[in-house]
């Protein structure tokens, strides 16, 4: 199961787990463009059965009823490919009066994996990757402030602690998963050539193909979250942060404890109130 796979990293992510042979599911915000893919993956790349779903993963409704389709629609799952993302140069909330790149770069990551977990322990041994970025290691963490309502609004900041949040969640989630058979890693990319950044105008939009030429094509950016699914010698690692195929230490902030504690409770919180009524 990939999310974000129109484009970029998640695109050549899901040619390449279709040619390793997995059955796909693509969670995607645009029906025309995950049609398009669904099309090109069964002809390039003779993925025989290609499962589509359409869902903004901005807004928890959307992604609690993505993730009942998928429930329904997956037996089991063997990867969950946490690869959507957003960069935003101004701050903007979603329907759920959330900033939009908290709620898309981890709420999206932390609801979608904890409504799938169960059939991810069922389907042992399975995997968990969620792409995070080298960016976190220049994020400042203040957990009493993750929408940036009292900090300065600024567009590297902001998604690098996105990405800083997604590195601290996954220790924790490793953590919370050991005896389940169920590993979670994360990866850095690598500066790759994608739409991130053209959002709203956005820094990489305006310098173009200046700075676009020096970075790595999405294949090449792909490589290590299809190592972190694929790799046999992996199915027990978990808890790690990889970069080129390589385990790498994260940053200080993302190694605290106490934060990977924290987070998880204030990231029930902000999804809490997108839930059923019990009973």
């Amino acid at each position: 199961m990939i999310t974000g796979a129109t484009a970029g990293i998640g695109r050549a992510t899901a040619f390449a787990l279709a040619r390793h042979g997995f059955r796909l599911g693509l969670v995607c915000r645009s029906r025309a463009k995950g049609e398009a893919l669904s099309e090109a993956l069964r002809a390039e790349a003779g993925a025989g059965d290609v499962a589509l779903f359409v869902a903004d993963l901005g807004v928890q409704i959307d992604v609690r009823r993505a993730a009942d389709e998928i429930l329904a629609g997956f037996p089991r799952l063997d990867v969950l490919l946490n690869n959507a993302g957003v960069f935003q140069t101004r701050f903007e909330e979603t329907a759920d009066g959330i900033e939009t790149t908290l709620a898309v770069n981890h709420l999206a990551y932390f609801l979608l994996t904890d409504l799938l977990r169960e059939r991810l322990v069922a389907s042992a041994p399975a995997r968990i990757v969620s792409v995070a970025s080298n960016a976190h290691r220049f994020a400042r963490l203040d957990l009493n402030d993750l929408e940036f309502r009292k900090r300065p609004f600024g567009a590297m900041r902001v998604y690098g602690t996105s990405k800083l949040l997604n590195v601290i969640w996954n220790a924790e989630l490793a953590r919370r998963l050991e005896g389940s058979g169920v590993s979670a890693n994360c990866v850095h990319p690598g500066g790759v050539n994608t739409g991130l950044g053209d959002q709203n105008g956005g820094m990489l939009a305006r310098v173009g193909g200046l700075v676009k030429r020096f970075l790595r094509s999405p294949d090449k950016g792909a490589e290590t979250s299809v190592h972190l699914a694929t790799a046999p010698q992996l199915v027990d690692v978990s808890g790690r942060y990889f970069a080129n195929c390589r385990e790498r230490r994260p940053s200080a902030a993302a190694r605290d404890a106490a934060a990977q504690a924290q987070l998880w409770e204030l990231s029930e919180a902000l999804v809490a109130g997108s839930a059923p009524p019990a009973g």
